[in-house]
């Protein structure tokens, strides 16, 4: 395959984080490396502490544990059996257990950490809980692993916020090695055009809730990851442009064959990272992950059409290990990263479809060939660095190989060379503007819809605005602007409820926008929305000046967003009106609220931490 001379561009923006990371990149290696260990974790652990670890071990295990000088696995999981994509893991303990015992090393389930479905609390009281399960997740895998009796780390996740939380820890815990295993995506249900086209008609009172419920459950209908490219998949890509997963393992299908070697071949290869299995051989996550893989991550969110998501998580991932990044580096990205794929909600198809086409194996093979990723990384596969990452996954007999992903796109209207993408820029935007700064995701925003100029409808909740809907407020042309829903004010819940309203707007030929200090979904995209804006109303942000009927302007192709008079700047900021933050839990959040950071530094409550 060929591999190109790094783009200018890429080059120029891993330099600039390079010298912006210096001081808390070098602290953080500095800490790294005085964990880095000579001998066996449990050798540090007393005869008690010792007993204690492997006291419910079976009796081989036992005997390894205490005596021999086996590496010993920690696997941080994520199972429940609520979430559709992390149900097969309740089986994964103990295919790793014996797929470790078999070359000569323990593992042991070190703890589970929380994971809430989005899709379950989309719209509901408890989806204020949803950014912060991230940090939560993060100081519980952190719990998990505090037992020091681990020589390398397995993580078990795949969900919206699951993964960002397990990859803080995994980055704070680097001096082990590690690899993140997923379960893969359900099959292909009702398609996603189909399932978007019922809940307007039901936004709209054309079709009851029994017609409504039977189109979620043929999309949702089984175990697995959900297929749209939302978050929990975007996270998947994530994994692999960074190389913390075995190559090709994104979108192989649960209890599959080729599923179960791979979870096996994982085990395996992350006992091989040891340092146990001499200096040459250790692979510690801090060494995986730096500046160049996280630039990677960012040019394969933009390439694929990720989820909006990504622009609050990478942020957070990347300050975990001394690493400074802004949206100012996702946009001169994205302006050198053609689109290649167009899944849904970019287009019809999911992520079953963009595998089957060339899926990840074909994505990274292209970036390689077009200059636009790193290919010298240190990946969790080995020797090769990132081209690794251009094979896939295959069982000859009862053999798990890999061999060389597609050269050419088996489906064009998914998936596209470099030479012939859909869109010559990535799908993520930049807007810098009077408001503050946000995020736009145009790449399913059809061009005749990026831009809008229409008078501004002000809200504090998105009930309130589906209030003024069903009341016919709304059937105009209109900028919905949505406030107080950053991290401090209330967790920064997804507003992924108000797509269908937006949606059935637009159909009716009306000129629709929204602009919030909050989030959409991962999956959102079919009208244009400025989210994430920053500094939020909760802390003074100009978006809490806007009133109705100001005349907002976007164009997204552009990047600029104008608020008319342009005195709005000087106005009082409006104050909430109310701050329930009790019930359903959120009340114990609150210390979380009053720390987070501003959205851009990834919403989260840890910062640089003390490094």
């Amino acid at each position: 395959m060929t591999i190109a001379s790094l783009n200018k561009t890429i080059a120029e923006v891993t330099e600039r984080i390079i010298m912006r990371s210096e001081k808390s990149r070098s602290a953080y290696l500095k800490l790294m490396q005085s964990q880095t260990p000579d001998k066996s974790a449990r050798s540090r652990l007393t005869d008690g502490n010792l007993a204690h670890a492997a006291a419910a071990c079976p009796i081989h295990d036992k005997t390894a544990m205490l005596g021999a000088d086996w590496p010993n696995i920690g696997i941080v999981t994520a199972y429940n059996d609520m979430l559709s994509a992390h149900q097969p893991y309740e089986k994964y303990p103990d295919i790793i257990r014996s797929a470790a015992r078999q070359v000569g090393a323990t593992a042991q389930v070190a703890g589970g950490v929380p994971a809430m479905c989005d899709g379950v609390t989309q719209g509901q009281d408890g989806m204020e809980l949803s950014l912060f399960s991230r940090d939560t997740i993060a100081m519980s895998s952190a719990v998990a692993l505090s037992h020091s009796t681990f020589d390398a780390a397995l993580y078990l996740g795949i969900c919206d916020k699951i993964v960002p939380g397990l990859m803080i820890a995994a980055i704070r815990f680097g001096w082990l090695p590690g690899i993140f295993i997923p379960a893969g995506p359900m099959p292909s249900g009702l398609p996603n055009p189909e399932k978007q086209r019922i809940r307007q008609q039901y936004a709209a009172g054309e079709v009851g809730r029994d017609a409504l419920l039977k189109a979620e459950s043929e999309s949702y209908h089984s175990a697995g990851t959900c297929t749209f490219y939302g978050t929990a998949n975007s996270n998947q890509m994530m994994m692999e442009m960074m190389g913390l997963h075995l190559p090709g393992a994104a979108f192989i299908p649960p209890n599959t064959d080729l599923r179960t070697s791979l979870t096996q071949a994982a085990t395996q290869q992350v006992v091989s990272l040891t340092h146990m299995k001499g200096e040459d051989a250790y692979t510690p996550i801090y060494k995986v992950v730096d500046e160049r893989s996280i630039v990677n991550s960012i040019v394969g969110l933009m390439a694929t059409g990720g989820s909006t998501n990504n622009a609050l998580h990478i942020p957070a991932i990347a300050r975990a290990a001394g690493i400074l990044v802004d949206w100012s580096d996702f946009q001169d990205i994205a302006d050198v990263t053609p689109l290649l794929c167009r899944i849904y909600p970019n287009g019809p198809s999911d992520v079953n479809h963009f595998h089957a086409a060339g899926g990840m194996g074909f994505v990274i093979q292209e970036l390689l060939a077009g200059g636009l990723v790193h290919n010298d990384v240190t990946t969790v596969a080995g020797e090769g660095g990132l081209e690794r990452y251009a094979e896939e996954p295959t069982m000859e007999g009862e053999t798990l190989t890999w061999k060389q992903a597609p050269d050419v796109s088996l489906e064009e209207d998914i998936l596209r060379s470099v030479d012939n993408p859909i869109a010559k820029d990535g799908g993520l935007k930049l807007i810098d503007s009077p408001i503050g700064r946000g995020m736009i995701k145009i790449s399913a925003v059809k061009d005749e819809n990026r831009k809008v100029s229409a008078p501004a409808a002000v809200f504090s909740s998105q009930q309130d605005v589906k209030t003024a809907f069903n009341n016919g407020k709304l059937d105009r042309d209109v900028v919905i602007v949505v406030r107080f829903q950053g991290p401090r004010a209330n967790g920064m819940p997804e507003l992924h409820g108000l797509s269908p309203i937006l949606g059935l707007l637009q159909d009716k030929g009306f000129k629709v926008a929204l602009i919030t200090d909050g989030r959409m979904s991962g999956a959102s995209g079919k009208f244009p929305a400025v989210i994430h804006m920053g500094p939020e109303a909760l802390a003074g942000g100009p978006i809490a000046s806007i009133q109705d009927g100001d005349l907002i302007t976007l164009d997204a192709n552009a990047g600029e967003l104008i608020v008319e008079p342009e005195e709005f700047i000087n106005r009082p900021r409006a104050a909430r009106n109310d701050d329930p933050g009790i019930g359903l839990g959120r009340e114990m959040f609150s210390v979380f609220r009053k720390s987070a950071e501003e959205a851009e530094k990834g919403g989260g409550i840890f910062g640089l931490m003390d490094i």
